[in-house]
């Protein structure tokens, strides 16, 4: 579907601006059923790894959700980006990532530090950027943050995978380097609101 934008460009600018199927303001895309769906699977998901931890149903259902985490995105970005897509993918993210941890923490896998650190940085960043938004100010995830996401993916899928088990050294090696990208990642985010608000 074109936008009413792209109805009133000339013609030779309409060939070369890339194809968009869905408009802004498009609700119902192929990304966000993937992204709905990434949501719903990952009750089952969440709930296997509070009860059981580390066991391969646990890890494969976790790699499906970790990478379709870039199959959405991917076609977000062919068929054209929306509000909606760029509201519910990051928010399905975070819900997998503190469930995740969550999860691990409840049975005793993790230690409630990193946790919290990592809850408090997204609940934190949340905030700051819906209040930035009200000023005027644009956050959007930049490079660092789409790192620090696969890295929280990442770590909780060392806990998960049972060749993993008796290799703690590695497993909370891939979790603070986690955590430490999570809250470089926030300064980060914290910088760029400050020189948007001095600009």
């Amino acid at each position: 579907m074109s936008t009413a934008r792209e109805a009133r460009m000339p013609a030779t600018a309409r060939a070369a601006a890339p194809l968009r199927r869905f408009g802004e303001s498009a609700v119902a895309t192929p990304a966000n059923a993937i992204t709905v769906a990434r949501v719903l699977l990952a009750v089952p998901t969440l709930v296997l790894i509070a009860q059981r931890g580390a066991s391969w149903p646990a890890v494969v259902l976790w790699l499906v959700l970790a990478c379709t985490d870039g199959v959405d995105g991917w076609i977000a970005r062919r068929d054209g980006t929306t509000r909606s897509g760029a509201f519910l993918d990051p928010l399905a993210d975070k819900v997998l990532v503190i469930g995740g941890f969550v999860a691990l923490g409840v049975r005793g896998d993790i230690g409630w530090i990193p946790i919290v650190l990592v809850v408090g940085r997204e609940a934190g960043i949340q905030v700051y950027r819906s209040l930035a938004g009200r000023r005027g100010i644009s956050l959007p995830a930049r490079q660092l943050g789409k790192w620090k996401t696969t890295l929280q993916f990442a770590a909780v899928g060392a806990f998960l995978f049972p060749p993993l088990e008796d290799v703690a050294w590695l497993q909370q090696t891939v979790l603070w380097v986690a955590v430490a990208l999570t809250l470089l990642s926030a300064l980060d985010m914290l910088r760029r609101g400050w020189q948007e608000s001095r600009a």
